[in-house]
C-alpha cells in the first residue's frame, strides 16, 4: 500500500501550503510543467519523485523527465503524460496508444482545470489533478492525494487552496 501525491502545473512554484500533505505521502508525482528545477529539488528533498516534463518546461527539465512515463505500483498500470486530454476528447496520439494497450491509472495535466473521470470504454481512471501553482487562469490550486493498493486506487482526496 502506498499513499500518493499528485501534482501538476506548478509553473516555477511550489506553495509551501502543498508541503504538510506531500509529507504523508509515500511518493510524490508531477504531471508535467514544473518551470524550474528547483521544484524537482523540492520535492525530491520531501519524497521519491516520479515525473514527466510538461510543454513549459526547459532543456534541463526535459532531459531528467520523459514525455511519458509508464509503470506498474502496487498492481496498478500508470501511464502519466503532461498533455492526454480526457475521456472522448483524448490527445490524438494518446487516443492511438490507449486503442492499443490501456493502462488502470492514465494520469495528465495541462489544462489546469481538475477532473477525475473513468473512461468505460478503455477501463481506466482518468486523473488531472488541476494547477498546484500561482500561475494561470485557475482561481483555485489543486493537488490530489490517493491510495494504490493491491491493484485498487482508492481513498482519492482534493487538497484546494486558494489562490493569494
Amino acid at each position: 500500500m502506498l499513499k500518493i501525491a499528485l501534482l501538476s502545473d506548478t509553473h516555477g512554484i511550489l506553495d509551501e501550503r502543498f508541503i504538510k500533505h506531500i509529507k504523508v505521502c509515500d511518493e510524490v508525482w508531477h504531471a508535467g510543467d514544473m518551470g524550474t528545477e528547483e521544484v524537482a529539488f523540492q520535492l525530491l528533498a520531501l519524497k521519491p519523485l516520479r515525473a514527466v516534463h510538461g510543454n513549459i518546461d526547459g532543456t534541463i527539465l526535459r532531459e531528467q523527465f520523459p514525455l511519458d512515463r509508464r509503470f506498474i505500483l502496487e498492481d496498478v498500470p500508470v501511464w502519466m503524460r503532461h498533455i492526454g486530454g480526457y475521456p472522448g476528447h483524448y490527445e490524438i496520439t494518446v487516443h492511438d496508444i490507449l486503442r492499443k494497450d490501456p493502462p488502470k491509472l492514465f494520469i495528465c495535466g495541462h489544462s489546469h482545470i481538475l477532473k477525475v473521470q473513468y473512461d468505460k470504454r478503455f477501463q481506466m481512471l482518468c486523473v488531472n489533478p488541476g494547477a498546484a501553482g500561482k500561475n494561470g487562469f485557475h482561481k483555485v490550486q489543486t493537488m490530489v492525494t490517493f491510495i494504490l493498493d493491491a491493484g485498487n486506487i482508492r481513498d482519492m482526496e482534493v487538497v484546494e487552496l486558494t489562490r493569494n
